[in-house]
């Protein structure tokens, strides 16, 4: 079977994603995907492990400390993520994902982040002398950890909210759902889609308001909505500064500009400010979901 890029397009590419990966990587993951699938029997796997050993070839040039070595890392470590969004899209165009190629590019991800942190860290304070590249590096590899956790966190809270609210409506007697359950992120997931109700229209309309959870954040920021919707139609998710735009900031921007220092610290705040924003989101949906399980009680 040979496969075009619009089908690598329309079957591996995320709804939204980080805006990193939407404008500097898909474009050439994609045809990567193109020539890897129809030309070769290379496997996920096998792609994981090359992203990862380039992820340590980069380490192994920021540990020279001198920026031409500093450029010569930081340009394999954008391919090592290109390669690392490759072995994903070639697993769902081909239905070859495992378990354990989910395991090895989570788990070398995080040591491509720390031996990265840890080289580019020592490297500059060898060069430097200056204590604060060892605390840099605590800080570069604390974030990373505290954002990937956090979103799992954010999501298992997510779940056993529709989760409950599922139940809830079951043994409100409303029926089944009419309209899916709305996450913080304003979006619905595949997996909160409900089979159409049968009842009448003013089981629907109850039964789409208990499942609305933005509406406090949409009743307090009024604009985001219309910023949300632009970045949807782009593809890119509200969260500007993730783990994969903190990471790019410090490990590619930073090495590119010889500007290692402020762009950290600069990428590290808004991550915190993201992060924060996200919880704020949560706590407005936490609020909403208590209104729309007050709703259904009989």
């Amino acid at each position: 079977m040979t496969f075009t890029l619009e089908e690598v397009r329309t079957r591996t590419y995320k709804a939204r994603d980080a805006w990193w990966t939407v404008f500097l990587v898909d474009p050439l993951a994609g045809r990567l995907v193109v020539g890897t699938a129809n030309r070769t029997s290379i496997t996920p796997n096998q792609i994981t492990w090359g992203a990862f050993v380039l992820g340590l070839g980069s380490a192994g040039c920021f540990l020279m400390a001198d920026w031409s070595w500093l450029v010569a890392g930081a340009v394999p470590y954008h391919l090592s993520f290109v390669l690392d969004c490759v072995d994903g899209k070639i697993a769902r165009l081909k239905g070859t994902g495992t378990v354990l190629g989910g395991w090895l590019d989570y788990v070398f991800d995080r040591l491509r982040v720390f031996s990265c942190a840890l080289a580019l860290a020592w490297g500059q304070y060898q060069a430097t002398g200056q204590e604060l590249y060892p605390v840099l590096a605590a800080v570069i590899v604390f974030l990373d950890m505290l954002r990937y956790v956090d979103a799992l966190q954010v999501a298992k809270v997510r779940r056993q909210m529709r989760r409950t609210l599922r139940r809830a409506i079951v043994e409100s007697g409303t029926g089944s759902p009419a309209l899916s359950v709305v996450p913080a992120d304003g979006l619905p997931a595949a997996e909160d889609t409900f089979p159409e109700d049968t009842g009448s229209d003013e089981i629907r309309i109850r039964t789409a308001e208990a499942s609305d959870f933005q509406r406090e954040f949409r009743t307090r920021f009024t604009w985001y909505m219309r910023v949300r919707d632009w970045l949807r139609d782009h593809r890119v998710r509200t969260h500007l500064v993730s783990g994969i735009e903190f990471q790019m900031a410090v490990f590619v921007v930073g090495p590119l500009t010889g500007q290692i220092v402020p762009v950290t610290v600069g990428a590290a705040a808004l991550l915190l400010v993201f992060e924060a924003a996200i919880m704020y989101k949560l706590w407005l949906s936490s609020r909403d979901f208590a209104r729309a399980l007050a709703t259904l009680a009989p």
